[in-house]
């Protein structure tokens, strides 16, 4: 038995929750996003919550069951509250600025790196050292800020690069003489 499935997703007032065919979407105030629903789970919207349960008991089906009651438990956490990755910028000369739809990157290389930001996310920078990704939607918010950092990893002898806020860099010590 799931854990986590067991538990009914409780719906705020604002956000509606609907079934249609083979695809679940939650509209609320920060936009609508929608979960395409497996075979082997069951999904019913009642008088404010969201159960998941499983629909026979297959192995498969207890293993979708957990994973897919967090899936809808973040649709409505995305459309209410939305979702925040923060990055820091450690290096001299690394900096970046949002302009517009683009995020600039100056990573060290002979050229600036520029990353279109998709639809649905926006991209601020407090500070040029500082990137903020926000959106309804956590696989797209996760998906950018781990693709604006495959660009510069933090290294483990001087710690530049680009880091996730929180994120342990493990340090190693450098040659000895």
């Amino acid at each position: 038995m799931s854990r986590i499935g067991k538990k009914a997703i409780p719906v705020p007032a604002g956000v509606t929750a609907s079934i249609e065919g083979k695809t679940m979407s939650v509209k609320g105030p920060k936009g609508t996003l929608t979960l395409a629903m497996r075979d082997e789970i069951s999904y019913s919207v009642e008088d404010g919550s969201i159960s998941v349960q499983p629909a026979n008991d297959t192995k498969q089906a207890r293993a979708f069951w957990g994973m897919q009651r967090t899936l809808v438990a973040n649709l409505v956490t995305g459309v209410t509250e939305g979702f925040t990755k923060k990055l820091l910028i450690t290096g001299v000369g690394y900096r970046a600025a949002a302009q517009g739809r683009n995020l600039k990157l100056q990573l060290g290389y002979s050229h600036d790196v520029d990353i279109a930001v998709p639809e649905g996310l926006e991209v601020k920078t407090p500070d040029n050292t500082t990137v903020e990704i926000s959106g309804a939607d956590k696989q797209k918010v996760g998906q950018l800020a781990a693709e604006i950092r495959r660009w510069r990893k933090p290294e483990p002898y001087k710690g530049k690069g680009i880091k996730y806020d929180g994120e342990f860099i493990f340090r190693k010590e450098g040659k000895k003489k």
